[in-house]
Formats: structure tokens, sequence, C-alpha cells
């Protein structure tokens, strides 16, 4: 078979040792990122680590068995149920296997394991013990979506999926009236339209990319400001994994005295007490309120001469 150009065919002789870089050692944790949706995005060394690991613990063993039989590689009895209510409890055989010499792999149902996804209790465990934990690096729904999302990439912070309970979302979005950089997090289909109706209330100018089934047959991206974007969806069925990439705020403009100084003439010629003025300013511009007052003092002063 074809994977990245080249024939591979991990049941006749190829290992991972054959691959190079970073040769996989006996006693290990590894961490191997699966596609998102087209099966073809998985590495050489991915594969190799699927078809020489002594045992691989997965979300779905159904869903990674079709994984293995894409790539035609045998499972053996080696897929082991790994999923968010059960992780805590095979921490402890992981190690044990681990520390007797096995190579363990790591997978989810789509791209790296532990991001949103089962992975990161077994791995903290796993260092925690002392033991070998390494990865083969490969697809990530979060990075996916943001480079194709063409707003900023070089700053960024994932939320992971978004809170059910009012509460939880409405602490979010203060969070982000001042977070300048790139957001990114998961949500449900069933709830996109409900989140981005929200978001348009808080946010309505903002820019922001919604990728659904990345890599699969109905990829879509829909780009635009918060609220066109809200309205696009909120008369739609959406199926499928969804990603949201949202803008980051708008960096705040340096305030300097002069500034200030403007600002508090303006309010004191249009009649307002110093007080009045210097409270308005002040929250205006986000400066403190001693500073303005001082300044609007030295301004009547001069004025007043």
């Amino acid at each position: 078979m074809l994977v990245g150009g080249g024939l591979f065919e991990p049941n006749e002789g190829t290992t991972v040792e054959d691959l190079g870089n970073d040769a996989v050692a006996t006693g290990e944790l590894v961490v191997v990122a699966t596609p998102l949706g087209n099966l073809g995005d998985i590495s050489r060394r991915a594969l190799a680590l699927l078809a020489d690991a002594d045992v691989v613990y997965c979300e779905d063993t159904r869903h990674s068995s079709t994984l293995f039989s894409a790539h035609g590689i045998a499972v053996k009895g080696r897929l082991h149920s790994l999923h968010e209510h059960n992780e805590a409890s095979q921490c402890d055989e992981i190690i044990n296997r681990v520390q007797n010499g096995q190579v363990v792999v790591l997978i989810s149902d789509a791209g790296t394991p532990g991001i949103s996804d089962p992975g990161s209790r077994v791995v903290a465990a796993v260092a925690e013990a002392g033991l070998r934990v390494t990865t083969a690096p490969g697809p990530a729904a979060v990075i996916a979506a943001l480079t194709i999302s063409g707003l900023a990439t070089d700053r960024f912070v994932m939320e992971g999926f978004m809170g059910r309970k009012v509460g939880e979302r409405e602490a979010l979005y203060r969070q982000w009236t001042n977070e300048p950089r790139t957001i990114v997090f998961y949500e449900s289909p069933q709830r996109l339209a409900a989140t981005l109706s929200e978001l348009a209330e808080h946010f309505p100018e903002r820019r922001v990319a919604v990728a659904r089934e990345i890599t699969k047959l109905h990829e879509e991206v829909v780009r635009g400001t918060v609220r066109e974007v809200a309205d696009i969806f909120g008369n739609r069925d959406v199926v499928g994994e969804v990603v949201v990439v949202l803008a980051g705020a708008p960096e705040a403009p340096i305030v300097d005295d002069d500034m200030v100084r403007a600002a508090l003439r303006e309010q004191l010629a249009s009649g307002a007490s110093v007080r009045d003025a210097v409270s308005h300013v002040a929250d205006a511009l986000g400066v403190a309120h001693r500073s303005a007052y001082q300044l609007a003092l030295r301004l009547r002063a001069s004025e007043g001469s």
C-alpha cells in the first residue's frame, strides 16, 4: 500500500527501528496520533508502531479495528479499551506493562490522545513512575482548524469543549473580552447554533471560523464576523465534528497623558465637574483615577490662569 508516497508493508519486515529517528526500545508508552478522518493522514512510523506494539489502548476497539484493517495491520487481540470512564483505573495496568518491557501504544478515535480526548492521565501516571513516554506526532483537530481559519496563528489558547452550563460559558466570555490570543474550542453540532448566538451577543464584530468535518468528504470552513456566521448556522442542521476559531480581542491603544488631557478637556468643556470628568475618563481609557485627577487639576489650573 502507498503511504506518504512510498510503499509500506507492516507485516513484511518493516519495523519501527527501520524508520530511524528515535527508534523505539522496549518498555515505553508511545502516544500516537491517528487520522482525523482521511485514513491516509498517518505517518509511516505511526503505522509501524501500530503493527509492532505489544498492546494498543484506544477509545473504541471497533473504531480502531477499522484503522488497522484499512492499513493491513493485524489486530491479534492487542486492542484494549481506554476511555474517559476507565482511564484512571487503567493507569496501574499500563505502568506494569511498561515496567515489564512492553511497548504500549496509546491512540484515540481521531487526532492526538490527551487533547480533549482520553490519555493525559495515563501519560502523567507513566511519567510520574519514572518510565519513558514518547510520541509519534501527527493530526490534531485544534491545529488543523487553526491553520485554515485565516486568523492569527502566532499566539492562541485552546479551551477544549465548551461547558454546557450557562454560568460556565458566561465566565469564559468575560475572560475572552480582554483575551488578545486567538481562541480555539470544540463544540457539539447540536449546540453550535446556540453557542454562536451567545458569542454574537458578546463579540458581534470579531472574526470567527467554524471548521466542520476536517479532512473528510464534507469538509466545510465558514468564515466571517461572529454575527454573520451565527446567522448562517442559525437555521441549519449541523452534523460532524466541529472546531470554532475565534479572533482575540483587539489590542487596546497605548494611552498617554496627551490622550487623557484631551478627554478631560472635552468633559470639562461640556460642563462636567472635575470629579465626574475624572471618573468618566478613567473608566473609558482604563487609567488610574488618581493619575487622571492630577492631570485634571493641572489642566484646570493652566486653563483658568
